[in-house]
């Protein structure tokens, strides 16, 4: 029955009217793998000398049994981001006269077949024969090293259970932040080391099989929680009528005041919070909120040519919503332009819907980067003028990049390694992107001095704002002469 069920995916995929594109993007992502992989496998090699690079005079076994804690924690956000669910496939097999076991079974096996699974193998299996061996026998090697794989297979069977339950809820965002900042927040701020806690574990494993033993059990634990909750679960009714429920609600009376083009607004932020893609880029963008912190605690006292670069934070903490979203402007409508066509103003008011929604979070995104202000007055201001420069001008020139021959896309799969909608233009646009904010800030820096550079970037995002009608009537007419040309190429099977 299993090589049933795998005859029957190949024939689906097989039979597929994009099976060539899938073929070529297969082989793309492959090749990715293939080079990420190899990259961790010189990481591996090298292991012992990186560490003794970074911890000079220390025993390098005991500095990776107290930082291995951190892979770990960053193996539990790459997960939440990268690693897919089996729950598409689920809805082409439940018709079929085969056991739901067999089928959870089947889809569970499947896709621990990922190139996730063999990371921790690949980086620390040379650590553990090169160095542990010597020190504490083959035996020692292997208990440490199937410790590391169990625990790294065991947040692969948690995180199944824990997207598919809890993924489209706040319980699920607010988790992975805690994680985040109790894990690397706790020791960046000097709270308590967490290395140093689950240290002696890992020292343990290297002397005894018990810690082998208990990852083993605690692996087999997640696998059946993973498999009993997808088999409770494997009903489309059940699963159509949570979706109705889990999304009521979820207006913005604030869109509602726009008229039209506000309710279309409202329409496109309900759409963003229901399906996968779009939801993962607002949520990574909240998560890009600290992207300061990399910058503004190392670099807050930094004069000279160092504070050029918080322009480009700046742009990218007030925008970065804006610059993900909007670089696929058209394409999150691809499956229902045809709608808009036929409405009249249809296509006007969807494309300054639009331009609300995504001034509206730039808007929010501002305001919740205030607290930067604790490094210093000068970052409020900072923020401040890269956000009338993205209100003013950045919206206008990402949107125009964005309408150059856009591509239909499916809005179901995530947004990781999936490049539906994306084409040339979503490539070449990040250059004038970057360029555009230094043409206006640069000359007046070098001339002045720092404040008159952002001075200039306020008032050039002023001005924009001032005849903002006038820069978006260029997109809608730009939209509205080619949308049978757009709209024909929306029709297009992914």
């Amino acid at each position: 029955m299993l090589f049933e069920l795998i005859r029957l995916e190949f024939l689906k995929s097989f039979r597929s009217t994009a099976f060539a594109k899938s073929v070529m993007v297969a082989i793309f992502l492959g090749f990715l793998a293939i080079m990420l992989l190899g990259y961790l496998l010189l990481a591996g090699l090298f292991l012992t000398r990186i560490i003794e690079q970074l911890a000079e005079g220390q025993d390098p076994i005991q500095v990776l049994n107290s930082g291995i804690i951190f892979f770990f924690l960053v193996e539990f956000m790459y997960r939440y981001f990268l690693q897919k669910l089996p729950v598409i496939e689920l809805e082409s097999l439940l018709h079929l006269p085969i056991s739901k076991r067999k089928i959870m079974h089947m889809l569970l096996g499947r896709s621990f077949f990922s190139p996730l699974s063999i990371i921790a193998l690949i980086l620390f299996t040379p650590f553990a024969f090169n160095e542990i061996s010597i020190q504490y026998g083959v035996s020692g090697a292997i208990s440490w090293l199937g410790s590391i794989l169990f625990i790294s297979w065991t947040l692969h069977w948690f995180m199944l259970w824990f997207k598919q339950r809890f993924e489209d809820s706040l319980i699920g965002v607010v988790v992975v932040l805690i994680v985040l900042l109790l894990g690397g927040g706790s020791t960046y701020m000097g709270w308590f080391n967490l290395g140093e806690l689950v240290a002696p574990f890992f020292n343990f494993a290297m002397t005894s099989f018990i810690p082998l033993a208990i990852m083993f059990v605690l692996c087999s634990v997640g696998y059946y929680m993973a498999f009993s909750y997808y088999l409770n679960n494997a009903y489309l009714e059940d699963l159509a009528e949570e979706e109705e429920v889990r999304f009521v609600n979820q207006s913005v009376g604030f869109f509602s005041r726009f008229g039209m083009a506000g309710e279309l607004a409202n329409l496109e932020w309900k759409l963003i919070i229901r399906h996968k893609k779009s939801r993962t880029i607002l949520m990574l963008s909240a998560l890009f909120l600290l992207y300061g912190m990399i910058f503004y605690d190392n670099l807050a006292n930094q004069s000279g040519p160092m504070q050029h670069m918080f322009i480009f934070v700046g742009i990218f903490i007030t925008g970065i919503f804006m610059i993900q979203y909007g670089q696929l402007f058209l394409s999150w409508n691809s499956g229902y332009f045809d709608f808009f066509l036929s409405r009249k103003d249809g296509v006007r008011n969807l494309v300054r819907g639009k331009y609300l929604l995504l001034l509206s979070i730039s808007l929010l995104c501002f305001l919740l980067s205030i607290p930067y202000v604790y490094f210093g007055w000068k970052f409020l201001l900072i923020h401040f003028a890269t956000f009338l420069f993205n209100a003013g001008i950045m919206i206008h020139l990402i949107t125009y990049l964005a309408l150059w021959k856009p591509k239909p896309m499916d809005l179901n799969k995530g947004a990781m390694f999936n490049y539906e909608g994306v084409g040339a233009a979503q490539f070449l646009m990040i250059i004038p992107m970057m360029v555009a904010p230094y043409l206006v800030y640069l000359p007046f820096s070098l001339l002045f001095n720092f404040y008159a550079g952002l001075a200039a970037l306020g008032t050039v995002g002023v001005v924009g704002i001032i005849f903002f009608n006038k820069l978006s009537t260029i997109n809608i007419n730009r939209v509205l002469k080619n949308r049978y040309e757009i709209s024909s190429s929306f029709r297009q099977e992914l």
